[in-house]
């Protein structure tokens, strides 16, 4: 067992509450309404789990907030400002202009991730998906999207030159996300830094984000036989995977995380998935977590759809959650050898995301 300490017990007699950093080898799903104190929670595991166990973290982050990770609250313990000081810790921008911003190759999706870029189906678009199936891609680490473009449009292949002007219309090429051949998020991730955070909520594009994932997931899985253990964090996990895909990158990234749901753990690819409402996570990876992470919650089918799918809760213990104050929390599964109510510890890092207070007018109403 490795003890991460993340608050004390709900109820007297009060006591430490622990849970089992060697069980992040398992997925785990984190939720909570709006206001329970999810995201602030979330770091407070994190962060003990860089504290106490060597694993590697990448965090799909859309609210940025975890883009200063690195930084350590003014109440931090001089060991803890020099254990974070320590960690390799890579944030990857899109919000702001903060270098290093967030890049990832567009030729290194696969053919089926690139056609779904393009909204191009296989059997319908068959001769402009076969045109891009068989595009070559050996010079990728020098790819020039306006040479590309000029290639295909001058080709004497007619389903290239569609393809050309597809691609062309829609402004795929024109996504600030691609890196045209120079450094991908990829690379970095390959060195396996303590901490990758890939701030994604900066993009215009809807599909931007969750091709950025895309790019990750693909890559991870492609070298998956490497056996290189990475917990793969994603806030807001709704917008990555849920139960029916709004667009057609967003369902290939489904896909991709269905698989990794179900056998990427004998790799070393885990998940951690945190959102509001389990009902929003597509059921094929929910029924995957053996971990439970539950805040206030007081919707009825969301407390039923948790209690189905961890039914190692007791249904006492869940329907406790509407009554849970912010910072509250159940924790059972894998991760705990009993579920156990829990008032979770402070952060000793600073979380970039937090709410935007209402200002008071410098008007005096008298």
């Amino acid at each position: 067992m490795i003890p991460l300490t993340i608050g004390t017990t709900v109820g007297a007699p009060e006591r430490p509450a622990v849970i089992d950093g060697s069980r992040f080898n398992r997925h785990t799903f984190w939720c909570g309404q709006s206001g329970s104190g999810k995201t602030y929670a979330l770091g407070v595991v994190l962060e003990q789990l860089l504290l106490q166990t060597e694993l590697p973290v990448a965090v799909l982050d859309p609210n940025a907030d975890f883009v200063r990770v690195s930084r350590t609250r003014e109440d931090a313990s001089p060991q803890e400002r020099d254990r974070f000081a320590s960690f390799d810790i890579r944030v990857f921008h899109s919000s702001t202009r903060a270098e290093p911003q967030l890049h990832a190759r567009y030729v290194d999706l696969s053919v089926r991730s690139q056609a779904a870029v393009g909204r191009l189906d296989p059997i319908a678009d068959e001769e402009e998906y076969n045109a891009l199936l068989h595009l070559d891609k050996s010079q990728a680490q020098h790819f020039d999207k306006q040479r590309f473009l000029e290639a295909l449009a001058s080709s004497h292949d007619p389903a290239r030159r569609r393809l050309g002007m597809r691609i062309d219309n829609l402004e795929i090429l024109d996504w600030p996300l691609w890196s045209f051949g120079r450094s991908s998020v990829v690379d970095a991730i390959d060195e396996r830094p303590r901490v990758t955070v890939l701030d994604v909520g900066g993009f215009a594009h809807q599909a931007e984000p969750q091709a950025a994932a895309l790019c990750v997931l693909e890559h991870l899985w492609e070298k998956r036989m490497e056996r290189t253990p990475l917990l793969i964090v994603m806030d807001e996990a709704h917008n990555f995977c849920p139960p029916v895909p709004r667009n057609s990158v967003e369902a290939q990234l489904t896909e991709q995380l269905i698989q990794i749901a179900a056998e990427g753990r004998k790799f070393g690819l885990w998940l951690f998935l945190s959102t509001q409402r389990p009902t929003k996570i597509h059921p094929n990876v929910l029924s995957q977590c053996d971990n439970l992470g539950l805040m206030r919650m007081n919707s009825p089918r969301d407390l039923d759809e948790i209690g189905d799918v961890f039914g190692f809760v007791p249904q006492s213990v869940l329907e406790q959650s509407p009554t849970f104050r912010k910072g509250e929390a159940l924790f059972a599964g894998a991760f705990s050898d009993e579920p156990q109510l829990v008032r979770v510890g402070r952060r000793i890092t600073v979380e970039g995301g937090s709410d935007l207070s209402v200002e008071p007018s410098a008007v005096e109403v008298g």
